[in-house]
This record gives C-alpha cells, structure tokens and sequence, in this order.
C-alpha cells in the first residue's frame, strides 16, 4: 500500500498510499447480554444480591420480594385440595356400593309394622302391577353417583390450576440470574414498595463487549457478518495493538434501515478486555461506493503540533526544515497516519524532529517564535 523511504538522516520520503476511503463512525460500547428485571407483582422488597458490580453466577436470587402472604394463600390452597381429594374418594366409593349393592333393592329400614308391611305387600305388588322400575332407579342412581364423582374431579382441577397460578405468582417474587454476569444498575433497595412493572436492577454479561453502531445506510452493501475492521477506542489500547485501536469483527447487522435517520444498526465484536459498558468507541468503515482517493501518508512521529495544528518539517531545496501545516486523515495500523491537504508526494519531511528543530517559517516569525 505505501512505499516509505527513510535515509539515515532521518528524512522521510512522502510517498503515496491508494485504497478505499473510510468513514468514521461513532457507537456505544455496550453488553453481549444485558437484560432489565422488573417486578411482576406488588410487594416489598426483602432481599437484594448485592451492589453494582457484583458477580453471579446463573440461577442465583437477585432479588426477592416479600412472599408471606402468597405462601399462606398456598396453603390454604394445598388445604382445600386435601379436601377435593377426599370427597372425590367418597364419591368413588359411593358409586361402587351402588353398582354392587343397590338402594332401589334394599327395603327402608325398621323394625315395625310398616316396615314389614313395605317388604312382604307393597313392593312385591308394585313390581307385580308395573307401578316400579327398579332398573331405571339402579340406572338413576348410579348416574347421580357418576355426577358426584364428576363434580369432585372438576373441583380438584380448578383447585390444582389456582395452586399452579399461585406457583407462578411465587415464582414472580424473585428474579433469578438467566446467566452469568454482573448487576450493572441497582433501581431499588431494600424496604422499598414496588408495583407491576416498576424496574428494579439491570443485569448484564460485560465478559463480552460489542460496538454498537448506526452507519449511513450507503455503507451497509460494503459490510458483511465476520468482516474484520478497525475501531478507536476512549481508553488505551491494550498491550500489542501498538496504539492503532483494536480489530472488531461484524457480528450482527439488522435487516432494516431507520426511517427517519436512515440509517443501518450493526454490531460488532470487541477483543475481551479492551472497554468497558457504555464508553465511547469509532468504527473505521470502508466506504465501497466512494472512488478511491489517493492521499499521502507520513510516519505518525513526523508530525508536530502547534496547539491543536497539525504540522510536519519540510525540507527544502537547501535541506532546511520548513514547518508546514497540514490536515490529517485517519490513523493507518501501520504507525502511519493520511495526509489530507498540506503535502504532495516526492516532499520531503523529517521523521522525527527533534525539540530543538527550527525552520524558515518559524524564523520569519516574531522573536524566532
């Protein structure tokens, strides 16, 4: 891409660098995971994990409200069920003694005249004259005992649902950790009265970062998932990246363009270790639509700054230094950075001038200022 010559003397030799242009874009340093707990039910707070910045592992309480109420419902619950299930019992038994001993048979019991009057004259002369049916009073009875049996199998399913509801609401009560991670922010304490929907702490996996990033939708044909790029970071480049930012890699890029920014979301993967949640990071996206531009490009140690001026030393005919203000490009992961106005290729500059450097330009100045 470049072909930079140094002399011994320390002169650079601006050459020329021809590539795509990229675009520098600004996003969010964020979690691989994050989610928000909020409570699902009415209640005081009892019991909270910890503070921000706490490890746990998944499956571990994070914060438990206070359940007294809900438990005693369950047993009375659990108390009614007992109940259910013996009168379901009692109708199964019920319903046997009438399939194998049956009242329409059994004469009304007593030891007087009536009694033996019913058994010896009036039953046997109802069966005789047609005036009773005994099977369909079998037939009735056994279907009242089915009903019974029926009603009390309904009573204990509606009872086991209100128990499995209750269950549900228990399990409500406290918000478990769905993965490893860290309590980012802590919403409540504990003593506190909350109400449906209320946040209560948020939640995240900070072992792994992306960038998170709202490119120009012209750049979005240029990308593609598992395309590595470069990216800038707020806090010093880790030990290897030689201070030219960090590689990112294309994870995700959603499927559809804001309407009223037009622009693309894309997320990237950052090398563990690097950032931190909600810093602020810049993504080096090539932009494939733009022609290719060729600019020069000099040694990052060449260039000096006059206040916030960019400027390097430029040699003359003569070999003298002449300060020269330019205008900078992005940075190059090669310890070069491109030069936007200021310098042509074929100039020379020194590489890395020394404190004591003065030029023409600085001594036409006032008191060699």
């Amino acid at each position: 891409m470049d072909a930079a010559a140094q002399g011994a003397d320390g002169v650079h030799v601006v050459k020329q660098a021809e590539g795509l242009p990229t675009v520098s874009v600004g996003g969010t340093v964020i979690p691989y995971k994050e989610v928000t707990f909020a409570a699902q039910l009415p209640g005081r707070v009892q019991y909270i994990a910890g503070i921000e910045g706490d490890d746990f592992d998944e499956s571990d309480t994070l914060v438990a409200l206070d359940d007294s109420e809900l438990r005693a419902k369950r047993e009375a619950l659990v108390a009614q069920l007992a109940t259910a299930d013996a009168q379901l019992r009692n109708a199964g038994v019920q319903y046997g003694r009438e399939l194998y001993s049956p009242r329409s048979r059994s004469s009304p019991g007593g030891m007087g005249v009536p009694n033996l009057f019913d058994q010896f004259f009036t039953r046997p002369m109802e069966d005789f004259i047609g005036d009773r049916d005994q099977d369909a009073e079998l037939s009735a009875d056994l279907y009242a005992s089915g009903t019974q049996i029926q009603e009390a199998r309904n009573a204990m399913m509606a009872l086991q649902a209100e128990l499995r509801a209750l269950d549900s609401k228990l399990r409500d009560a406290r918000a478990v950790a769905p993965f490893d991670g860290v309590i980012v922010k802590k919403f409540i304490e504990v003593g506190d009265t909350v109400q449906p929907g209320q946040p209560l702490l948020n939640y995240a996996d900070v072992e792994y970062l992306q960038v998170e990033v709202d490119i120009p939708a012209r750049l979005r044909p240029g990308l593609r998932e598992g395309m590595m790029l470069r990216a800038e970071l707020d806090v010093p480049a880790r030990a290897g990246t030689g201070g030219d930012g960090v590689p990112v890699r294309v994870a995700q890029i959603f499927p559809m363009a804001d309407p009223q920014r037009h622009t693309v979301k894309v997320k990237f993967d950052l090398p563990q270790g690097v950032s931190e949640p909600g810093m602020y990071a810049k993504v080096l996206v090539p932009d494939f639509n733009a022609p290719a531009r060729v600019n020069p490009v000099v040694p990052r140690s060449a260039v000096r700054f006059n206040g916030s001026l960019p400027g390097v030393y430029v040699l003359d005919e003569q070999g003298n230094p002449e300060l020269r203000l330019i205008r900078l490009g992005e940075p190059r992961p090669d310890a070069m950075v491109t030069v936007l106005s200021g310098l042509r290729p074929g100039e020379r500059i020194l590489q890395n001038p020394g404190a004591g450097i003065t030029s023409n330009w600085s001594r036409s100045g006032d008191g060699g200022r």
